[in-house]
């Protein structure tokens, strides 16, 4: 299997990240929260067997802490998340993968194995999907290209992850799920963490 995990990171900067959890603490202290996430999430995808890739939503920042000889580096494309994601995972087709996982960067609880998980997964399905408590994802893999998975109504709601499944079923597509883990989006949120 040539298999690809896409990491979607957002540029670390004051006002930019975790802005709902921000409105509580602050944006310093969002900021922080924001860095110890992506320190975990580096940790994390780091000696996965399969190629990686980071995709920022700014700029491509070649002095970071993802190295340059093991990941690729891209910028995300598009006008909202669903057209970011399809973009970035049209792109591994294209580079000439046939499975793709791609994770968010902020969150809290995610393991090599439930990463593994889903790449197995993605072997017997079209698309595997890592519930977050929120309503969302985490993660979404896929074996081809599907644009349809990403045509929601509405991103960052607590429908996502429903809608995301209806889309797939009626494609005809198959399915299956990976654990639920905790998005860090609010204050409580912060709660049984190391992150504060």
């Amino acid at each position: 299997m040539n298999r690809l995990l896409i990491i979607f990171v957002k540029n670390p900067e004051p006002g930019k990240v975790k802005t709902r959890l921000a409105k509580t603490i602050g944006d310093e202290a969002a900021l922080a929260v924001y860095l110890k996430l992506l320190t975990n999430t580096h940790q994390t995808v780091d000696g996965l067997e399969c190629d990686k890739a980071v995709y920022y939503s700014e700029y491509v920042d070649s002095e970071d802490n993802w190295e340059n000889s093991r990941y690729q580096k891209h910028l995300q494309k598009g006008d909202d998340l669903g057209q970011r994601m399809f973009n970035a995972i049209h792109e591994a087709f294209v580079s000439g993968y046939n499975s793709v996982c791609l994770i968010g960067s902020d969150i809290y609880g995610l393991t090599q194995n439930i990463i593994t998980q889903a790449f197995n997964k993605l072997e017997i399905n079209d698309v595997v999907l890592g519930p977050a408590e929120d309503g969302g994802y985490y993660l979404i893999g896929m074996n081809k290209p599907y644009s349809g998975v990403f045509q929601v109504p509405q991103w960052s709601t607590s429908t996502v992850l429903s809608d995301t499944i209806k889309l797939i079923e009626d494609q005809g597509l198959t399915f299956d799920k990976t654990q639920t883990l905790k998005d860090i989006d609010r204050a409580e949120d912060l709660k049984g963490t190391d992150l504060v």
